[in-house]
C-alpha cells in the first residue's frame, strides 16, 4: 500500500521546516501531533497502516483516500513528462517519421487492429506534435488533465499502429500516462498551481501513490517470476551479454561462463524478484536504490531501450516518503529556494481526500494551525478506491491471461507487450525463405525476405506473419502474379537451441486460419526434448579452431531443408547427430543416406536438400570454413607485416605502385583508384575503421558525453524542424519543390563526425554467406 511508515503530514499536522527539523521519519512527525500515550504498532511502522484500516470497505476507502503529501508525485510527474518528450523524438520515431510513413508507397504494416491505418505523413507529424505538447504539458503541470489526454490518446494510437515496436517499456509508458491522467499530480511544482491557488500544494489521496508503486512492483516482480524459466536459470537466455565490456570487472575474478551464469542471469533474477520488496521498506530501501540504479545504468549501455532505464530511475523515489523533496531541497542554500520546488508550508486540504477526526494537539499549536474538517467518503472517493483495486487486479491478471490470447503464440505465450518477460528469450535466424505460387498459372517464385516492409519482427510472430502474407497477396498482382499463395520457411534458434522451423512451410498463410483466441494451427512445436544437446554444442564449438564455424539444425519428419552453399564456403560438410537423413545434391541428382555419426562433404556453389526420413526429428550440423575470408585474413597478416617493415625501415625493396597506399594511406580521392590493389584497399579501410573504433572506445568521459549530446541534439533538431515543415504544409500548403528540398536538407544536417559513417560496413569485404 505504501512504503515504510505512514506518509508525512497527516491531516491537521504542522509541517516542520527542514532548516529546523531534525532527521525524523514521517511516522515520527505524525506521532508528534498525537497523544504522548499513543504508541505505533509494528504493522503501521512497517506498512504505514493498521490491519483495522483494511477490515471493512469503509475503512479501506478512507485509507486509499488518505491525505498525502504531493511532493514526490509532483517530482515524478515532471521527470516523466521530460523523459517522454525526449522519447518522442527518439524511440517513438519523430526524428525519422518521414522514413517510416511513406505516402503512397506499397508498405506492409502491422497494426494491432487491422482497421487502424496511418494518416498522411504531414498529419502523422501533427499527431506526434500533439503528443509532444502533451508530454511537455505533463512536465510543466500546465493544463495538466488536458495535457495528459493529449499525450495518451496520441501515444496509444501510435502504439497500436505498429506492433513491430511493441515492447514492455513502451507498454509501461502508456500505462503510467493513463494513471497520471487520473491523478492529481499537478498539486506540486506545477504551473497549474501558480494559476490556481486551490491546486497549489494541496493534498493528494494515497491511491495516487499506491497505483504507481504497485505498477513498478509488478514490473520488477513479474519480470523476476518470468525469469524462473529453465532457460534463464541455466544461463542460456542472455548468454552473449557476458562478453560486453561492462562486465570486465567481474571477469577479473570469474571466468566468462560464471559471469554469464551468476552475474547476468543469477543477478538479474534475484534483483527482479526482490527489488519491489526492498524498495518498500525503510531499512532496505537505500540498498535497493543503489542496486536498481546500478542495474538500470548498465541496461542503458547494454541495450537500445531509449528512456526506459532513466524512467525506471525516476520511479525509485516514489517508494520514499512523499515529503522527501521538501527535505532534500531544504538542504540547498536559502537564496535558491524561490526557484526550487516548495519546501514549506504543509500541504493544504483537498476535496480529493478523506479527512478523519483531527487528533488532539496542544492548545498553542491549535491556535496557530487549524486542522481540516473531517469528511465522510463520498461516491467519488468510493469509486476511485474501487478503480484502484480493479486496476491492480487487472495488472496482476494480464501477464497470465495467455489462455485468452492463444493465437499470438510464437514459443512465448500471448502478447509480448503485457507479460513483462523482459529479455527472457534470445533468437537467431539462420534461414528465411518466402515462396509464392501464382494461383492461376502455377508459376513458382521467391521473394526477398522483408520486401514491402521496414520491419524484421514478422519472422517470429504468427499474427504478423498472417498480416504480412495478406499484404503480399494484395501487392503481388501489380507484378502480374494472380491469386498468389504465400509460403514461409523460417528457421529460428531460441536460447541457443537447434535452428528449427517455427511455422509450417507447407501451409499457404494467405488462406490459413488465424484467430487471437485459438491456438495457431500452423505453428511448429518447439523441440524442447532436444534442449539437453546445448551442453554438447559447447563441447563441439570448443573443439573447433577459430576459422571453423558450425550451425546446428533440427527438422521434423517428412520435411526437408533446401540450402545453397556459397562459393566462399569451400569446405562445408554435414554431420548427423540424431535420426536419419537423406542428402540430395540437386545438380548431380544423387541421394546419400546418413545415420548418426556419419558426415559428408557438400559441394560449394550448388543447391542441396536434406530430408528427414526417420520417424522422429533429425538433428545434424553444418561445419564450414569461409575459405575466401581465411585467405583474406592471411593476406592481411602479410600486409600488416610489410607495413610495419616499411615504417621501421627494415624493408629495402621499393613498393610497387599498387602497394604505395601502405605508406601514404588511403584518402577519399584515391580510394576508388583502379591502380591500387583491391586487397590493399580493403586492408586499409578495415585498418582505418579499427583505429576509429579504438579511438571511440578510449575516449574520455567528457568526449563520450559530447558525442552523446551532439547525437541527441541533431536527432531532436531534425524531429522539430521536420515537424515545423509539416505543420506549415498543413497550414498554408506545400511550397515549391526547390524550397521544400532545401528545407529538408537543412533539417538533415548532421554532425561532421557522423557524416563519415564510421559504422558503415565494408561493402567490398567478404562476409559469411548464409548456409
Amino acid at each position: 500500500m505504501e512504503p515504510g511508515a505512514s506518509d508525512a503530514t497527516a491531516a491537521g499536522a504542522r509541517y516542520v521546516e527542514p532548516s529546523k527539523a531534525k532527521k525524523t521519519s514521517s511516522e515520527e512527525k505524525e506521532q508528534a501531533t498525537s497523544s504522548p500515550s499513543e504508541q505505533t504498532s509494528t504493522m503501521k511502522r512497517l506498512f504505514g497502516f493498521e490491519k483495522e484500516d483494511v477490515s471493512s470497505w469503509h475503512r479501506l476507502v478512507c485509507l486509499l483516500n488518505r491525505p498525502t503529501d504531493p511532493a514526490s508525485l509532483g517530482i515524478f510527474r515532471f521527470l516523466f513528462g521530460m523523459l517522454m518528450a525526449l522519447d518522442i523524438t527518439q524511440e517513438r520515431g519523430l526524428s525519422h517519421l518521414d522514413f517510416k510513413y511513406l505516402d503512397g508507397a506499397p508498405v506492409c504494416r502491422f497494426p494491432l487492429f487491422n482497421f487502424l491505418k496511418p494518416l498522411p505523413m504531414d498529419w502523422m507529424f501533427f499527431v506526434y506534435f500533439v503528443m509532444l505538447l502533451g508530454a511537455v504539458g505533463i512536465m510543466l503541470g500546465l493544463f495538466y488533465r488536458f495535457s495528459c489526454l493529449m499525450f495518451i490518446s496520441t501515444y496509444w494510437y501510435v502504439f497500436f499502429l505498429d506492433k513491430t515496436t511493441w515492447n514492455n517499456h513502451s507498454y509501461l509508458y502508456g500505462l503510467i500516462g493513463f494513471q497520471l491522467t487520473l491523478m492529481d499530480a499537478n498539486r506540486y511544482w506545477s504551473l497549474d498551481g501558480l494559476r490556481n491557488p486551490r491546486k497549489r500544494n494541496a493534498h493528494v489521496p494515497l491511491w495516487n501513490y499506491t497505483l504507481l508503486r504497485t505498477q513498478i512492483f509488478i514490473v520488477y516482480f513479474i519480470a523476476g517470476v518470468k525469469k524462473l524459466d529453465a532457460d534463464w536459470v541455466e544461463g542460456y537466455s542472455m548468454k552473449y551479454l557476458a562478453h560486453h565490456w561492462l562486465f570486465d570487472p567481474f571477469k577479473m575474478i570469474l571466468p566468462v561462463e560464471l559471469v554469464s551464469l551468476m552475474v547476468v542471469h543469477g543477478g538479474g533474477l534475484i534483483l527482479d524478484l526482490t527489488a519491489g520488496y526492498l524498495l518498500f521498506f525503510d531499512v532496505t530501501r537505500p540498498v535497493a536504490i543503489f542496486f536498481v540504479s546500478y542495474f538500470h545504468c548498465m541496461n542503458s549501455q547494454l541495450f537500445s531501450i531509449g528512456m526506459f532505464a532513466y524512467t525506471m530511475l525516476a520511479t525509485s523515489p516514489l517508494f520514499c516518503y512523499p515529503d522527501w523533496p521538501r527535505r532534500f531541497f531544504g538542504r540547498f542554500p536559502e537564496f535558491l529556494w524561490p526557484v526550487l520546488p516548495l519546501i514549506s508550508p504543509a500541504p493544504s486540504p483537498s476535496s480529493s481526500c478523506v479527512y478523519p477526526n483531527p487528533p488532539r494537539v496542544p492548545r498553542e499549536q491549535d491556535e496557530t494551525h487549524s486542522a481540516p474538517r473531517p469528511t465522510t467518503p463520498s461516491f467519488k472517493h468510493k469509486f476511485r478506491a474501487f478503480f484502484a483495486i480493479l486496476y491492480i487486479t487487472e495488472q496482476l491478471f494480464l501477464p497470465y491471461s495467455h489462455f485468452i490470447t492463444q493465437g499470438y503464440n510464437n514459443w512465448t505465450n500471448g502478447l509480448y507487450g503485457y507479460s513483462w518477460d523482459m529479455m527472457v528469450h534470445s533468437r537467431s535466424h539462420q534461414h528465411v525463405k518466402i515462396t509464392y505460387r501464382d494461383g492461376v498459372t502455377g508459376e513458382v517464385g521467391y521473394l526477398n525476405p522483408g520486401v514491402f516492409t521496414q520491419s524484421r519482427r514478422w519472422k517470429d510472430h504468427g499474427d504478423m506473419l498472417k498480416q504480412y502474407a495478406t499484404c503480399l497477396s494484395e501487392n503481388l498482382p501489380r507484378f502480374n502474379i494472380s491469386d498468389p499463395e504465400i509460403y514461409f520457411d523460417i528457421w529460428v534458434s531460441i536460447n541457443d537451441r537447434f535452428q528449427q522451423r517455427i511455422f509450417n512451410p507447407r501451409i499457404d498463410i494467405v488462406k490459413a486460419d488465424w484467430s487471437p483466441f485459438r491456438p495457431n494451427p500452423w505453428l511448429m512445436p518447439l523441440l524442447v526434448d532436444l534442449s539437453p544437446w546445448r551442453t554438447k554444442f559447447e563441447e563441439i564449438e570448443g573443439s573447433l579452431d577459430n576459422q571453423t564455424e558450425v550451425v546446428f539444425i533440427a527438422d521434423f519428419p517428412g520435411l526437408f531443408l533446401e540450402n545453397f552453399v556459397s562459393e566462399d564456403l569451400g569446405n562445408t560438410s554435414v554431420q548427423v547427430l540424431e535420426g536419419l537423413v537423406k542428402v540430395e545434391i540437386v545438380d548431380e541428382k544423387k541421394n546419400y543416406s546418413l545415420q548418426p555419426g556419419e558426415k559428408m562433404q557438400i559441394p560449394a556453389g550448388a543447391y542441396h536438400k536434406v530430408y528427414t526420413v526417420s520417424e522422429g526429428p533429425s538433428c545434424y550440423m553444418y561445419i564450414y570454413v569461409n575459405t575466401t575470408e581465411a585467405a583474406l585474413q592471411k593476406n592481411f597478416t602479410k600486409l600488416s607485416e610489410l607495413q610495419e617493415k616499411v615504417r621501421n625501415g627494415t624493408e629495402t625493396e621499393p613498393l610497387p605502385p599498387e602497394m604505395q597506399p601502405l605508406i601514404t594511406g588511403l584518402d577519399d580521392q584515391n580510394s576508388d583508384n583502379s591502380v591500387i590493389d583491391p586487397v590493399v584497399r580493403i586492408f586499409l579501410k578495415r585498418q582505418k575503421r579499427m583505429q576509429e573504433v579504438k579511438k571511440r572506445r578510449e575516449a574520455s568521459v567528457v568526449e563520450r558525453f559530447q558525442r552523446f549530446a551532439s547525437k541527441k541534439y541533431y536527432s531532436i533538431r531534425r524531429g522539430l524542424l521536420m515537424t515545423a515543415i509539416a505543420l506549415r504544409n498543413l497550414a498554408v500548403g506545400l511550397p515549391p519543390l526547390e524550397q521544400l528540398t532545401r528545407e529538408v536538407a537543412y533539417a538533415n544536417l548532421k554532425e561532421p563526425e557522423s557524416e563519415t559513417n564510421q559504422d558503415e560496413r565494408l561493402k567490398d569485404e567478404v562476409g559469411h554467406g548464409e548456409l
